[in-house]
Formats: structure tokens, C-alpha cells, sequence
């Protein structure tokens, strides 16, 4: 598996497949092909479906030159390797042909080049690529799941430390702001009026709310948990638990340890893109990593930690992704709230049943891999079915 820095990349949203991920690709291309003077770009499958809602189109031009990109919108073509993908073709003064790169945004911010190697195998940072595996290894060890963490990676809470003060920041941003998310929606922010309200529950839920306002806003920084969609869950359930029960940052920083490994292992082994696995590869994810970030909070065993993790994906399976008009806003934004009361809830059902659980994470993560697969193209991230299909109230 690679880094577990990978699951946390601070940045802008509003979605970290549409947005972070075609940046990233249009960087690299002005990079390798810097005497590329106009630009040809085609998107495909969820990239186009969605693409003006994320504002992939935007951020393409502004990071290519607003004056010297020609967009084309596929809609009707969905690449089989990934819907989200897109073209760049760039062009010389002379018009002639500088480059031509057919880029895969595979979630969380990362990307695929086709024809070429994006990652060289040693930066595989862990050797093992199930919750099996990596549990029996703590047992041969005698380790926790945080010493797994920092056998491999000592550096890393340098980093997540950053990732937990930009997540505290982007909660405390949200809460205080008002007025009305970009977009034809016109969505009123809702953070700030549920933090108001004072009561633990629904200031659980004013945190997720405000992130995933922030990040809905695309104006300040945010931290994909696993991606920009899902960032408020995480956020939320840690400060609430901070709050509550009085843990150090330095248990923070542990907690999104076992977090981050969780969504690493979702992400080898299936998906966290809501265009290829629906939305419980993201807010799912999710879920679970902030459920295994609660029990490892609580000081749980490493069995225990696994059952919060597949009770909270469990109860995710066949969660649609469907974009109302293709903004991260209806429903995403509340369904990080409800995710972050489920990975309570999934944390203290594990505490108590753990011993009776007969369903492993890793087959949970399988499962959720099959199930997204099999839903329906117009439920993976297409604003074409489900909430997208029927809301009219702005039509």
C-alpha cells in the first residue's frame, strides 16, 4: 500500500476526483509540454456529467489559461477503465500537436496516465494489503496498529499534525460563516444555526455540516478524508470526541493513523470514487475510518477497531452518489453529518458485540467494491439519477 499521506491531501475542493485531480493532470502537462501554447481538452462520463457543478472546467482553465483552452463535453462516453477521465491535448505556435494524454481522476486526488507509470514500486510504503494480514503481523509483533503505522512510516505525524490543525480550521471557518453556498442552488449554509443550537447532538453534526460547506465553497482549504466529498465525517466525530472526553492532539494524531489505514485499505482494494463505486466508496469510507478512529480513541483492541470499521461500511452498502445538479451539496453535505452519528454508533455497537461479529472488514470492503460495480451508471456520480433525477424545485 502506498502512503497513508495519500488519504489526507490538504487542498481545495469542491471534489477531490473533479477538481484536485484535473488540476493535477493539467500541472503536470503544462510541465512536460511546456512550449504548448493553446489546449484541447474532451471530458468524459462523470467528469462531463458533473464537471460544471465540481468546476473542473474552471479550475482546467485557470490553471492552463482562461484565453487558451477549448472544452468539448462527452457525456455519452464513459471510458471502461474509469467515467472519470479526460483528454489534454496541447498545440505549439506553430498549431502543431505538443502532447496528447488520456488522464484517469481515480479519487481522492490521484490520477492515471494512460501508456504510462504514474507510481514506481518503491514508494509502496506497507507490505501488507488486508486487515488479516496486517492484524496477524501486530500479533507476531506485539504491536498496536499505531506502532504498525509508525514501523513504516515514523515521519508521519509531522504531517497528520498539519492535516488535524487545517481540519480544526475548517471546522471553525464553518461555524461562523453564513450567507449562501456558490451555485444555482442557492443552498443557505446550515453550520452555524446548528452549532448555535448547543445540544451535543447537533453540534456532532454542525461540524460535519461545516466542512462540507467549506469545502462546497471552494474558497478555502480542506482535507480529502478520503476525498473531498466525505472530508466533513472525520473532522467532526474528532473534535466532538476531543471535546467531550478530553483527548491530546497527540491521540488525534494517532487516531487518524488507524483512520488513514483504514481508507488505505479501502482504496487498494476497491474504491474510494464516488464515479466508480457510488457514494459509499466515499462518505462509506468514511465511515468507517472515523469509526475505527473512535475505538482507536477509546483504546480498543485491534479486533474491536475492525468490527467499528465493517459495522459502519456495512451499513453503508449501496449508497448512491447523486449529485444534485452535480454540486457537492444535496445530499453530501448532510450525509457527512449522518455518517459521523453512524460511526458512533458503529463504534459502541462493536465494543459490545465484537465477539459475535462473524463478517470481516475485509470482506465488507469486497462486498462494497461488487455492489458498486453492480449499481446502476446513473447512481455513480452522473447527476443523473436518484435525488438528481427527481429534484425540481429549481427547474
Amino acid at each position: 500500500m502506498y502512503s497513508i499521506a495519500d488519504i489526507y491531501k490538504i487542498g481545495f475542493g469542491p471534489s477531490s476526483s473533479h477538481t484536485m485531480g484535473p488540476q493535477r493532470a493539467a500541472e503536470l502537462f503544462r510541465e512536460r509540454f511546456p512550449e504548448s501554447v493553446r489546449f484541447a481538452v474532451v471530458l468524459y462520463g462523470s467528469l462531463a456529467l458533473t464537471g460544471k457543478g465540481h468546476l473542473t472546467d474552471y479550475i482546467i482553465a485557470k490553471t492552463l489559461g482562461e484565453d487558451r483552452v477549448e472544452f468539448d463535453w462527452e457525456v455519452t462516453v464513459n471510458m471502461p477503465r474509469h467515467s472519470n477521465a479526460m483528454r489534454i491535448r496541447g498545440f505549439d505556435a506553430n498549431d502543431e500537436l505538443t502532447g496528447d494524454w488520456l488522464v484517469y481522476s481515480v479519487g481522492g486526488g490521484e490520477i492515471e496516465i494512460e501508456g504510462e507509470v504514474t507510481r514506481e514500486a518503491a514508494i509502496y510504503v506497507y507490505p501488507h494489503r488486508t486487515f488479516a494480514d496486517i492484524a496477524k503481523w501486530c500479533c507476531h509483533q506485539q504491536i498496536s496498529l499505531v506502532e504498525y503505522v509508525d514501523n513504516f512510516e515514523p515521519e508521519l505525524g509531522t504531517y497528520l499534525t498539519e492535516v488535524w490543525q487545517t481540519m480544526k480550521q475548517s471546522i471553525e471557518r464553518g461555524i461562523h460563516a453564513n450567507g449562501k453556498l456558490m451555485g444555482v442552488l442557492q443552498v443557505p449554509r446550515k453550520a452555524a444555526m446548528l452549532y448555535k443550537k448547543g445540544t451535543p447532538s447537533l453540534r456532532l453534526s454542525s461540524y460535519a455540516y461545516a466542512v462540507n460547506e467549506e469545502n462546497a465553497s471552494a474558497s478555502s482549504l480542506v482535507v480529502t478524508a478520503p476525498t473531498c466529498g466525505a472530508s466533513g465525517t472525520i473532522p467532526a466525530v474528532l473534535r466532538f470526541a476531543q471535546e467531550e472526553a478530553g483527548y491530546s492532539d497527540a491521540a488525534i494524531i494517532d487516531a487518524l493513523k488507524v483512520a488513514g489505514l483504514i481508507g488505505n485499505l479501502v482504496k487498494t482494494n476497491a474504491s474510494i470514487s464516488g464515479a466508480e463505486a457510488g457514494c459509499q466508496a466515499e462518505v462509506g469510507t468514511a465511515t468507517s475510518m472515523a469509526a475505527a478512529a473512535l475505538a482507536q480513541l477509546r483504546g480498543f483492541s485491534i479486533d474491536i477497531i475492525e468490527a467499528a470499521a465493517e459495522i459502519a461500511m456495512e451499513h453503508q452498502l449501496g449508497l448512491t452518489c447523486d449529485p444534485v445538479y452535480g454540486y457537492v451539496q444535496i445530499p453530501c453535505i448532510q450525509r457527512n453529518a449522518v455518517a459521523a452519528h453512524l460511526a458512533q454508533t458503529s463504534c459502541e455497537l462493536a465494543e459490545q458485540l465484537c465477539e459475535t461479529e462473524l463478517v470481516s472488514f475485509d470482506t465488507v470492503v469486497q462486498v462494497m467494491y461488487e455492489t458498486g460495480k453492480d449499481l446502476p451508471y446513473a447512481y455513480r456520480e452522473t447527476a443523473q439519477g436518484g435525488l438528481a433525477k427527481h429534484f425540481n424545485n429549481y427547474d
